[in-house]
């Protein structure tokens, strides 16, 4: 069989096995944590070598009126240790059931306590540390060894007042990355960083520890002001003493900044995304300086750019009109309390006019019904419909965007007119209809519709596709979510709409194209990459530097270059800074074997498995790097066990296919390969290498009709069009085979095997 190649996902994959060929399940990704610890407060940790944090009460000295107005907030009470006055769940020997487990809530010592299901699945009775939040619901924390705080996933209804599962529908085993006492409910690394000031992981991958401390317990002022004590010593000057200071001596002074940077001091907690090293402020810094936030990605949004999965705001935010137009989020919120500066439709208001958004004949819903407020009165209910997260948590979409039932229709996206609570018992073209009564049938086109087609491969959203990577008209990160598309499109207009990227005046645009950087040409790659090293943003240099690593050819001597140590090295601190996650080890295993080092690959492999066994890509990089020095036995297994934790995942599927035929169990390996290559039915590799088992055990129609398939989805590909021609030879069909080898030499003209392959199909009768 011949080699197979599949361009790699981003940002390290494992070159293929020799003759056969194994694809990586994705690529280097620190992947996101969703959401104690040995700690100490009041730690002076110095941002530079002068600020250090003084605690909130040093502001409540000048500022008695804001710092009041903070305590009534939720981020006042983001965290506190377990008291008669922060604890609102009933600890009065309540009950609560779980597939079988009874977790009772009581008293004792003074404390408040839990009996529940433990590490190996039995009962076991924990004190309550910490409450973590305050409202709709709130979570308790538990130490545990090694510096641990875990996150009982049993949480209190503040609505309800009950007791209820994070995870009602399926019950979540004591091995499970998700049970409350593993890795995803793990407050160090989950939660910690948005809920505390000043917070320093201090996780030790060496002996698995955390050293986890902050200066204060809550989300107070210093985590938006940055640490204070110049500013406090200034302020006690006598004011004809005080020096002058534009900024007060604050290192975030929010007086003057635009609506882009302060968008961007939300951002960090408000987001989906993964820190690059503990977070500091740095006024007139990149967001990608600290953090590389989520794209539209499949797994958390729906193609319209709509919340899906726990997301937050801050990518919603940005797709806005609101957010183009200068908006920010104090000109809704009250920084310090949270709350809205007014209530109901008087909140949009303040910008929109009332005579013509909010009357009937705008949104054409009654004021009131049956004697009560009318939801479909209020601007949210249409342009920021909500969406529950941790089971009971409503959260407003920030996108603030039409309604577009008819993109429900197309798409299978939710609209605001059959959300849950709204027309649920209508169906979608239902609320099609009515809209295009109101507003008649006509609609702009929408970039959701190129994104879901591009996620499918649809050859008919290319165009589209490349022209939104270059469109300024579109928000930086749907620009950015095209380019991380393109991968679905190779081709040299794709490899162009990379380059140009490469360029872009956005940072989140250049990474993207960065983990593209596949699609450059392979003579070409280094040279574009070369001069991100240096970029002003480190989430960029990063890229690059994991980009230029798997660059085919990348000479060894250029590892001494010193831009290229530079960023490999913040790399290197990115991923160990996320070393308590699966995914770190993983990276780090893909990263030390593109730069030539298996036995460093292999340990950051177990310790990514140690971490998360059920973590499939790890183990099917693993499987790759085994194979590759000759330890097939060693990577079956692997493979053996991650089909075990997805036994319909289309990548191990391939990846096991590929070993098998490798070595010479045919039948199985069709089998394997039949499962991958229809859970894959865009990636014309997929479809060709089943091609290729099929010709393998004399099966040549199916071969035939799975090449001509991989063919559609890649149009003339050389390597496609020789294993077509010499499948038809081998049928008999000469003259099929040989309008399959015109058509390479017309593709291909200064491909030697094309006129070699047409001359011999020529000489067959």
């Amino acid at each position: 069989m011949t080699e197979s190649r599949i361009p790699p996902d981003p940002d390290f994959a494992l070159r293929p096995w020799k003759r056969l060929g194994v694809v990586s399940l994705a690529a280097i990704a620190l992947l996101i944590p969703l959401g104690f610890a040995r700690y100490k407060v009041d730690r002076p940790a110095p941002v530079d070598e002068h600020a250090t944090f003084v605690g909130a009460a040093s502001c409540n000295e000048c500022h008695a009126k804001v710092y009041d107005k903070w305590m009534t907030s939720y981020h006042a009470q983001a965290m506190a240790p377990a008291t008669e006055a922060t604890v609102r769940g009933n600890f009065g020997d309540a009950t609560f059931d779980y597939f079988g487990t009874t977790s009772r809530f009581y008293r004792k010592d003074g404390g408040f306590w839990v009996r529940t299901e433990d590490e190996s699945g039995g009962l076991k009775d924990y004190r309550i540390e910490f409450v973590f939040g305050v409202y709709p619901l709130q979570q308790y924390l538990i130490r545990f060894p090694q510096g641990r705080l875990q996150s009982l996933t049993v949480a209190w209804d503040d609505v309800k007042k009950r007791w209820y599962h994070l995870y009602p529908d399926a019950k979540i085993a004591p091995g499970d990355w998700l049970h409350w006492t593993r890795g995803a409910q793990n407050w160090n690394g989950m939660c910690s960083e948005c809920h505390s000031t000043n917070l320093r992981k201090g996780y030790d991958p060496a002996n698995d520890t955390f050293n986890t401390t902050y200066s204060e317990i809550n989300v107070a002022c210093e985590a938006c002001h940055g640490p204070a004590s110049l500013h406090v010593a200034w302020a006690k000057l006598p004011a004809m003493a005080r020096p002058a200071s534009e900024d007060y001596r604050l290192i975030v002074s929010t007086k003057g900044m635009s609506p882009r940077e302060q968008v961007e001091l939300c951002a960090p907690c408000h987001s989906r995304r993964f820190y690059l090293r503990e977070y500091a402020q740095e006024p007139g810094s990149d967001l990608l300086d600290h953090l590389v936030p989520s794209l539209l990605d499949e797994q958390l949004y729906f193609p319209d750019g709509q919340i899906k999965d726990e997301v937050y705001e801050y990518a919603s935010f940005v797709q806005s009109k609101m957010y183009r137009n200068g908006v920010r989020c104090t000109n809704c919120h009250d920084p310090h309390t949270m709350r809205r500066h007014k209530e109901g439709n008087d909140l949009c208001l303040q910008c929109h006019r009332s005579d013509t958004y909010d009357t009937e004949a705008h949104h054409f819903h009654k004021r009131t019904v049956d004697g009560k407020p009318s939801a479909g009165w209020l601007c949210e209910s249409c342009h920021m419909p909500r969406r529950a997260y941790m089971g009971i948590d409503l959260r407003n979409d920030h996108s603030i965007r039409i309604p577009r039932p008819d993109l429900s229709l197309s798409l299978g996206t939710p609209n605001a007119c059959t959300n849950a609570g709204c027309h649920s018992d209508k169906s979608n073209r239902w609320a099609a209809d009515a809209y295009g009564k109101w507003y008649g049938q006509a609609r702009r086109p929408h970039y959701g519709s190129v994104i879901a087609a591009a996620r499918q491969g649809d050859e008919r959203a290319r165009a589209d596709l490349l022209k939104m990577t270059q469109d300024r008209l579109f928000p930086a990160i749907v620009r950015a979510t095209a380019i991380s598309l393109l991968d679905r499109y190779p081709g040299q207009e794709s490899s162009d709409a990379v380059t140009k990227a490469l360029q872009d005046e956005e940072s989140i645009v250049r990474r993207a194209a960065l983990d593209q950087a596949d699609l450059l040409a392979s003579e070409d790659r280094a040279r574009r990459i070369k001069p991100l090293l240096e970029d002003p943003v480190r989430g960029v240099r990063v890229a690059a530097a994991s980009a230029l690593a798997q660059t085919p050819g990348f000479a060894p001597g250029e590892t001494q270059n010193a831009s290229f140590q530079n960023a490999l090295t913040e790399l290197k601190s990115a991923l160990a800074y996320q070393g308590d996650f699966a995914s770190a080890g993983y990276n780090l295993g893909n990263l030390y074997a593109a730069l030539g080092n298996p036995t460093e690959a292999e340990r950051h492999y177990k310790r990514s498995l140690e971490i998360d066994p059920l973590f499939v890509r790890s183990r099917v990089n693993y499987a790759m790097l085994l194979a590759s020095s000759g330890r097939t036995e060693d990577a079956e297994l692997q493979l053996r066990e991650a089909a075990k934790a997805e036994p319909d995942a289309p990548a191990v599927n391939y990846n096991l296919g590929l070993l098998l035929a490798e070595t010479g169990r045919m039948p199985d390996a069709v089998k394997c390969l039949e499962k991958a290559a229809a859970g894959m039915p865009e990636n014309a590799r997929a479809q060709y290498n089943l091609a290729l088992a099929y010709r393998d055990t004399d099966q040549l129609a199916k071969a035939e009709a799975y090449l001509k398939r991989a063919l559609a989805i890649q149009t003339n590909d050389a390597e496609l069009l020789y294993a077509l021609g010499d499948v038809q030879v081998r049928e008999g069909k000469v003259e099929e085979a040989r309008k399959t080898a015109k058509l390479w030499r017309a593709a291909h003209p200064d491909d030697l095997r094309a006129v070699e392959f047409e001359t011999a199909v020529a000489l067959r009768r």
